[in-house]
């Protein structure tokens, strides 16, 4: 155990021939490198990164610090801090939660447990709405309406990459709201973002935007037993569980989606992999929209359903 590893820099070594031997000297290599072992054994996801980030936080310094002074030794109340936090990861909880920030897009955002930790799957939705909108006449600055914006992931990276965009994003918990506001302010848009307290599309008051987009809870009841822990126990339920079918939220969105959408206009939700084609039916239900497709993600899993206003 870590614990008892590092708790051995705390008391002397047994003496060698009369001598007394130096005490164990824990660097920032040494740390990271053990603690990297530590959590691949107990299938941590991301092992290193999870090493680097705990003792980047607790050394208040970036990652890259990390290597750029690789022999700097820890001092007592900083192994102490680290410990605890290693600990807790191997519980488990969160590690982006134990640090407060989650890496999205290039930014790093605050997150705490009124909010879902960003996942690389989301990323595909944002390059999927950067790449349409630069390329595709018609949505050029456009209006966005990111639906259970959460910390705000979706929206100010698409507020900081889509050129002239004006962003609204929505959310049913005020809690989620004020870490979206605060990262919007540190990344510089929060002037181009309109924060709306609300469920699913009323929020929007009947605003028409080129792109629809959210990140909404999918997770049926029958996949919601497969739940990691970590997940199951911290990240908060109501924006991941939906129903029987995991369709609560996605079915809506999509029934009354030609009730905001312009025209042009797009929606860009993502979806569980198993859902692919339970939404491309709800799409062809509900009239109005075409060229429905699912993206694959960074797994190349079927992950981001498109449409387009009809």
């Amino acid at each position: 155990m870590l614990v008892a590893a590092i708790k051995r820099v705390y008391n002397p070594a047994m003496p060698a021939r009369g001598r007394a031997a130096k005490p164990e000297v824990w660097t920032t290599r040494r740390l990271l490198d053990w603690t990297t072992s530590y959590f691949q054994r107990h299938e941590l996801d991301a092992p290193r990164l999870s090493a680097e980030m705990l003792l980047a936080h607790v050394l208040e310094v970036d990652r890259l610090r990390l290597y750029m002074d690789p022999e700097r030794p820890a001092n007592d109340l900083e192994r102490a801090a680290y410990r605890d936090l290693v600990e807790r990861a191997i519980a488990p909880e969160p590690v982006d939660y134990l640090v407060g920030k989650s890496h999205f897009f290039s930014m790093l955002l605050d997150v705490t447990p009124d909010v879902l930790i960003p996942r690389p799957s989301t990323e595909t939705l944002v390059e999927h709405v950067v790449q349409h909108a630069r390329r595709t006449p018609g949505f050029h600055g456009p209006v966005i309406a990111d639906i259970g914006t959460g910390s705000g992931a979706i929206a100010i990276a698409l507020a900081k990459h889509v050129k002239e965009s004006r962003v609204i994003a929505t959310d049913i918990s005020p809690a989620a709201l004020d870490v979206a506001r605060k990262n919007a302010e540190r990344q510089g848009v929060v002037d181009r973002i309109d924060f709306r307290e609300g469920d699913l599309l009323s929020a929007l008051r009947g605003t028409r935007v080129r792109y629809l987009v959210s990140n909404p809870p999918y997770i049926s009841d029958a996949e919601w037993e497969d739940v990691a822990s970590n997940v199951k126990d911290h990240e908060p339920v109501t924006a991941l569980r939906a129903g029987t079918e995991g369709l609560d939220v996605l079915r809506p969105l999509i029934e009354q989606a030609t009730s905001n959408l312009d025209t042009p206009g797009q929606l860009v939700f993502e979806i569980a992999a198993s859902q692919k084609q339970a939404v491309l039916d709800l799409v062809a239900q509900a009239g109005g929209l075409s060229n429905a497709h699912v993206l694959a993600d960074h797994e190349a899993l079927p992950r981001v359903l498109v449409a387009d206003r009809a």
